[in-house]
């Protein structure tokens, strides 16, 4: 699987060594007859600095707001940059004032930042340009930054402040160095020009998705063999289809070219525009980086017969979402022949029928390493049956039999 940047949340692990930590310093005195134990407060007063700053670790940033206000020893703690070198910031009320003007004086510390806003307000949209602004003034650190949007855009809103604000953070008077940037879930066009701006800025990039399922795709193939050019050291890319070509592909074959481990694509409606990837560039830049997995995801507005074009038998095809509720039974049948060695999770938007039962029942027959299988129409208790029985390393499924009430909800194994 390709390598990526830590994630900004914390594994259940992480949280068990927590309470192992805790154990060395209970604050429950177990009473003489074993019944519920009663609370020593006094006991919080000596654990040592170095525990709490490993419990604020896992705060949020509003709880960890609060603990600031507690006492001296806890915000001695809570300031500590241990505490902030992975922070994830909420910009979705507008009693948020207060807590963010407390962040601002640790905002130098962050190393890998995470924005999760609703951009439909007003309030929200003007303190995540204000929090980027201030990154730009004061924090040389900073080497992670995901920006993540939901709720409704406004209309005639196409987030032309926070693209500014991201181009202020990539001012060469900034020192900042990132080293992954992740605008998948930005909604806002992005353009060559702020695109290059971010890799030449940033050299040390290792990885970089821009395929934010904008309605148009305005990052030509020029750009992104520039990004390639600049950033020697990333391994990591998400694009459109459309800003892929022949010249990016050889960019990715130059023999000095560092070890590229995820190409993560998507496909829109434009693509059918779009000359496409050769089998042999495709089975040539497989060669030249083995480790390389692909993500590919098809949305519901490209041409069902763009998908059997752009599907070639060399990719190193990882994840592979086929959103277009056209008739895929053809296309099944294809992935069985060709990713049953790569392919990790399918998910399907299609038509049910018993052809696609039966391609359904060999893909899991011949795909072992299938970790997920998300198909969003009615199948027959034998597909479920086989995807159980032959793919020892299923996690999650999404297999109905009978019609149910969307959202469909998937099933985990246990």
């Amino acid at each position: 699987m390709p390598t990526q940047p830590r994630s900004l949340g914390h594994s259940r692990r992480d949280f068990g060594e927590l309470i192992a930590v805790l154990e060395v310093f209970p604050i429950f005195k177990p009473d003489s007859i074993g019944k519920m134990p009663a609370p020593v407060p006094e006991l919080w007063n000596y654990i040592p600095e170095e525990i709490l700053i490993q419990i604020f670790y896992y705060l949020s940033l509003r709880d960890r707001y609060t603990v600031f206000q507690v006492c001296r020893q806890w915000a001695t703690a809570v300031s500590s940059s241990s505490v902030w070198h992975f922070t994830e910031i909420s910009c979705d009320s507008e009693d948020e004032e207060g807590m963010l003007q407390s962040l601002l004086q640790f905002l130098s510390q962050i190393k890998h930042l995470k924005i999760v806003f609703d951009q439909s307000k007003e309030v929200n949209r003007k303190n995540v340009t204000r929090i980027l602004d201030m990154l730009a003034k004061q924090n040389h650190k900073l080497q992670q930054l995901c920006i993540v949007c939901h709720g409704e855009n406004p209309y005639f809103y196409s987030g032309q402040d926070i693209l500014q604000s991201i181009r202020n953070i990539c001012d060469a008077k900034t020192q900042i160095d990132l080293q992954h940037i992740d605008f998948r879930k930005m909604p806002f066009t992005l353009d060559g020009e702020l695109v290059e701006l971010l890799a030449t800025t940033n050299p040390n990039l290792h990885s970089l998705f821009i395929n934010n399922r904008t309605l148009v795709c305005n990052v030509a193939p020029d750009t992104i063999r520039k990004v390639l050019r600049a950033c020697p050291k990333l391994s990591a890319l998400g694009v459109y289809y459309a800003s892929l070509s022949d010249d990016v592909f050889q960019e990715l074959l130059k023999p000095e070219r560092a070890a590229f481990t995820h190409l993560d694509i998507f496909c829109e409606r434009l693509d059918k525009y779009i000359p496409v990837i050769s089998e042999e560039l495709w089975a040539a830049v497989s060669q030249k980086h083995p480790q390389l997995c692909v993500d590919l995801e098809f949305d519901h507005t490209v041409p069902a017969c763009k998908i059997p074009q752009i599907l070639k038998l060399n990719i190193p095809v990882s994840t592979l979402q086929l959103n277009t509720y056209n008739y895929m039974v053809s296309q099944i049948r294809f992935v069985t022949q060709s990713y049953s060695s790569t392919l990790k999770k399918l998910t399907l938007q299609t038509t049910s029928s018993e052809d696609l039962n039966s391609s359904l029942a060999d893909l899991a027959r011949h795909c072992r390493n299938l970790s997920e299988i998300h198909c969003y129409c009615v199948v027959s208790q034998e597909v479920v049956e086989a995807f159980l029985t032959h793919c020892p390393s299923l996690k999650q499924y999404t297999l109905k039999v009978t019609r149910e009430r969307h959202p469909w909800k998937p099933v985990t194994v246990q």
